[in-house]
């Protein structure tokens, strides 16, 4: 003797209320042996009885409205945003709160990867742990030089940035040329536009930045010949100026990072004419990202942590 097991829930529903509708049990018969209970018998009898075996398969029990959902017009504002600027759910609801308008991260994530706009990133195993630190403005910068992609009038370009590590605020300049005068003359130009003494720098090991790797520059006892200009420049300034390990650019993580903003946000969006056309162009995408919140400030874009670091520190005035 073989039992058949129902394999469907519609299935399973027919066993019980079949023999009810053609008369064969009675219903109060029936509830004393069935697990479901006499009240969800009467309902699927009724059910059946009104749109036949169709009308015993499960519907949805989710609400078809909700009366805490989000606006429409918050949610055609948050896919507006994020189809114009790319960012992340975080500094959406900090750019929405601005506007008025509070939403929460998660709400706000829920939307954007509902429309699909999200992006799958490669989750890479950190292997190493850096001891993090608060730093006053100025207290530390970092400097690095990236190629500016493609070629300008059949010419190649260079971006130097300057990045401080307390409140991410940015500066760039782009050169024709990438060599140690031009190296000193970006730190001028960043000395002279910051708004806080500059106590120290961190950069590469490229030949523009030291000369302390180069071996043909090197005494027998391993100590530098002659003082690279960058170094008489710090020195002469009262700037400290760090090297990273050699092999390890994560050790200038801020402007490593501050460099794929740029590619994925400014470079692979933008087209220029000439070299005035990507200065012009760099200084407001630069004057942008000194505006952007930023999630290592907790909402706070460069220049407003700047101002309330102003307010909470005045700069002291002899009298």
């Amino acid at each position: 003797m073989s039992i058949h097991m129902s394999e469907t829930i519609q299935e399973e529903r027919s066993r019980w209320v079949l023999p009810i509708v053609e008369g064969e049990l009675k219903l109060c018969d029936v509830a004393t042996v069935c697990p479901y209970g006499k009240r969800t018998l009467e309902r699927w009898v009724a059910a059946y009885r009104g749109g036949g075996k169709e009308a015993l398969i499960p519907k949805s029990t989710r609400p078809k409205t909700s009366p805490n959902e989000t606006p429409i017009h918050i949610k055609e504002r948050v896919i507006s945003l994020r189809k114009k600027t790319g960012l992340c759910a975080k500094k959406l609801s900090w750019k929405l709160e601005k506007e008025g308008i509070v939403i929460q991260e998660r709400v706000v994530g829920k939307i954007i990867k509902e429309e699909g706009l999200v992006r799958t990133y490669r989750v890479r195993k950190v292997k190493t742990k850096y001891v993090k630190i608060s730093l006053q403005p100025g207290e530390l910068v970092e400097i690095d030089v990236k190629y500016v992609p493609g070629t300008i009038m059949e010419r190649s370009y260079f971006q130097y940035t300057a990045i401080d590590c307390s409140s991410r605020w940015r500066y760039l300049l782009a050169y024709e040329e990438m060599n140690i005068g031009n190296s000193i003359r970006f730190l001028e130009s960043v000395l002279s536009v910051f708004p806080h003494r500059i106590r120290s720098v961190k950069t590469d090991n490229g030949s523009i930045f030291t000369n302390y790797y180069l071996g043909t520059n090197k005494r027998s006892d391993m100590t530098v010949k002659t003082i690279h200009a960058f170094d008489i420049f710090c020195q002469n300034q009262g700037i400290i100026h760090y090297l990273i390990d050699p092999g390890k650019p994560a050790q200038n993580g801020k402007v490593e990072r501050s460099h794929r903003e740029d590619q994925e946000k400014f470079y692979e969006k933008n087209t220029f004419s000439s070299f005035v056309d990507l200065q012009k162009k760099m200084r407001r995408w630069n004057m942008y990202y000194n505006d952007l919140e930023h999630c290592g400030l907790n909402g706070k874009s460069p220049n407003e942590f700047l101002k309330e670091f102003e307010l909470i520190n005045p700069p002291y005035v002899c009298t």
